[in-house]
C-alpha cells in the first residue's frame, strides 16, 4: 500500500508515492503556500543561472517543469529530471516539448562531466543522503562547470524566524487541506523544512562533497536562499 505521507528518513519509494500523490495541483498548492513568492523565486534562481544558448544544463527534482521552462527559453539544453511518475506524467502534459526522464539523485543515470550547469529547486531536502545527493552532481558537472540549489532556508531576522516557522507547522496543513488531496505530504514538507541546516550550514556540506567557491543569495529575507558552487 502508499503511503500518503514520507517520514523523516526520508524513504526513497515513500517520498516518491508522496509526490505521485500531489501532482496534479503541485504548483498551485506551492504558489499559495509560498505566499505568491514561488515566481519570483524561481525568476531570481534562472538569474543565477543565467541559462545561455549551447548551455547544457540537468534540472533535478524538475517536477512539472516550471524551473525548467525558463531554461529552455533562453536557448539551454535542458534535461528536466525527477523520481516521482506522478510528477513526470504531469509534466509531460504540460510541457510536452520539453526531453522529461525519470532519475534518482543518489544514482544519476547519466557520464561523468555531461553538464555545464546542474540546479535543484526545492528537492535537495527530499533526498535520503544530502553528500551523496551533492557527489553525484559533481559527478555530471563538468570540470569548470557550477551547481546552483534553491531550497528553503532560515530567515536571518530573529523574530521573524520565529513566526514564520510557526506558520509553516500550524497555517500550512489547514490551507493544504482546503487546496490539496493529500495534505499529510505538506505536513511532511513543513517538517522537513524545519529540520534542513541553515544558509552557513548548507554551504558547508556542499564544500564537503567537493565544491569550491560556494556563495549564497537570501531570497525574502532568507526564508530561501539560492547556493551557487563551482567543480574544481
Amino acid at each position: 500500500m502508499r503511503m500518503s505521507r514520507a517520514n523523516m528518513d526520508k524513504n526513497p519509494d515513500e517520498v516518491a508515492a508522496m509526490f505521485d500523490g500531489v501532482a496534479k495541483r503541485y504548483d498551485l498548492v506551492n504558489d499559495l503556500l509560498s505566499l505568491g513568492r514561488t515566481k519570483a523565486w524561481r525568476r531570481a534562481t534562472t538569474k543565477i543561472i543565467a541559462p545561455r544558448p549551447g548551455m547544457k544544463i540537468l534540472d533535478l527534482a524538475a517536477g512539472t517543469g516550471s524551473s525548467s521552462q525558463p531554461l529552455a527559453q533562453a536557448g539551454a539544453d535542458v534535461i528536466p529530471a525527477d523520481f516521482s511518475e506522478g510528477m513526470l506524467a504531469a509534466g509531460r502534459k504540460a510541457r510536452p516539448h520539453l526531453p522529461f526522464t525519470k532519475a534518482d539523485a543518489l544514482n544519476l543515470p547519466f557520464k561523468d562531466g555531461e553538464f555545464d550547469l546542474v540546479t535543484i529547486s526545492f528537492g535537495l531536502r527530499n533526498t535520503q543522503n544530502t553528500p551523496r545527493a551533492l557527489a553525484e552532481m559533481l559527478r555530471v558537472t563538468k570540470s569548470g562547470g557550477h551547481i546552483v540549489i534553491c531550497e528553503f532556508s532560515s530567515p536571518t531576522f530573529g523574530p521573524f524566524r520565529t513566526i514564520y516557522t510557526n506558520y509553516l507547522m500550524k497555517a500550512l496543513p489547514a490551507i493544504a487541506s482546503k487546496t490539496s488531496s493529500n495534505p499529510d505530504a505538506y505536513i511532511y514538507l513543513a517538517e522537513s523544512i524545519r529540520a534542513w541546516p541553515n544558509q552557513s550550514a548548507l554551504a558547508s556540506t556542499i564544500s564537503a562533497a567537493g565544491w569550491a567557491d560556494v556563495t549564497w543569495t537570501n531570497l525574502t529575507g532568507g526564508v530561501v536562499a539560492v547556493h551557487k558552487a563551482r567543480k574544481p
